[in-house]
């Protein structure tokens, strides 16, 4: 949903100058981070793919970040599509045709969605293993993982159900056509299609930010406190390099989310006036800080190799054998925590959960 940038009416001329480059330099600026998240994402993530995938063993932690890295690189890929129709947009047109239009805005849904479910699902898998290691040395397996990581990607679909059925083309005043929600194709009645665009996107908005952010980062919250506590107890807490690259994943991933989920909290509760072609303040601040939660999808990869034990001398080494060290089950860890998965090569210094 694209906001019409207006200024107020008893704005002077040189102030209505002033915030209008401001709002160009701030437009300007999202689009440059979704650029380098496009060309960072695609590389750093289809690497994370490659090694993850091909070059190791498969066990529950890679099998994991296998997930998250495919969701992170699948979104990554429509950003040059999403870039694109931003601008030619902004001018009341979209060039992709129907399909696309559809496609583009399933898969950054479903895969935004998918990113956060499976961080918390993540979280979860450690806490198990932290916390009942004997559980986790029974049951623990990459045949069960398979089945549960298939309820993150469920809970994903669900929540993207109303962009595959109501998100379409449609013909707009002067022959210009939009990609956005059609919530009632029943009426041609401008003043009906508001009033029931205003309370789907607000049900749609706060189920976005409760289903897809408040619970599972309270759950990523919750988790994380246990796993701290019990191993502050054992007095592992600093030596735990697997629960240092979890934390800055965690973290880089709050860091960049929270101020958009806010955002759009506040643009939901804001719907009718952004719908009314006003309120021009608040889609930049949407442009911005969307553009921000975006440049998360790329972040994973370089925590990978840059919390890893002398990443210089890896990086020099080899950027995929550093990945896969990073990425690999640490033999000792395993065996206190009580892991069944396929054991790595010997020597392995990390585990990236």
């Amino acid at each position: 949903m694209e906001a019409n940038f207006s200024l107020p009416t008893n704005a002077t001329a040189p102030a209505a100058r002033a915030v209008s480059a401001g709002y160009v330099a701030l437009d300007a600026f999202s689009y440059l981070v979704m650029a380098v998240t496009f060309v960072l994402g695609v590389l750093g993530n289809g690497l994370v793919v490659w090694v993850a995938g091909f070059r190791m063993a498969r066990s529950v932690t890679t099998l994991c970040y296998l997930n998250l890295a495919v969701a992170d690189l699948s979104f990554t890929s429509t950003l040059p599509f999403l870039t694109a129709s931003k601008g030619i947009q902004a001018l009341g047109r979209w060039p992709f045709g129907w399909f696309l239009c559809k496609l583009i805005f399933t898969v950054i849904d479903i895969n935004l969605f998918g990113s956060v479910f499976l961080i918390a699902l993540i979280a979860l898998d450690r806490c198990m293993c932290v916390l009942h290691p004997v559980w986790a040395q029974n049951h623990r397996t990459v045949g069960l993982a398979r089945k549960v990581i298939a309820v993150p990607w469920a809970c994903a679909l669900l929540l993207t159900l109303p962009v595959i059925i109501r998100v379409t083309t449609v013909p707009q005043a002067g022959g210009r056509t939009a990609c956005t929600f059609d919530f009632s194709p029943w009426t041609r009645d401008p003043a009906e299609k508001a009033r029931v665009a205003i309370v789907m996107l607000t049900i749609r908005g706060i189920i976005r930010f409760i289903v897809g952010f408040s619970v599972p980062m309270a759950v990523v919250a919750i988790c994380y406190g246990l796993i701290a506590a019990r191993m502050r107890r054992q007095g592992l807490l600093r030596s735990s390099r697997p629960l240092r690259v979890l934390s800055f994943v965690v973290a880089a991933f709050f860091l960049c989310w929270c101020p958009y989920q806010l955002v759009a909290l506040v643009a939901t509760v804001r719907i009718r006036e952004l719908l009314g072609g006003v309120g021009s303040d608040l889609a930049v601040a949407v442009n911005v800080t969307s553009a921000l939660a975006f440049f998360n999808s790329c972040l994973n990869p370089m925590l990978y190799v840059f919390m890893g034990r002398d990443f210089r001398q890896r990086l020099l080494h080899s950027l995929p054998a550093a990945l896969e060290r990073a990425l690999s089950e640490d033999s000792a860890q395993t065996s206190d925590t009580g892991t069944n998965d396929v054991a790595p090569p010997a020597g392995a210094e990390e585990r990236a959960v």
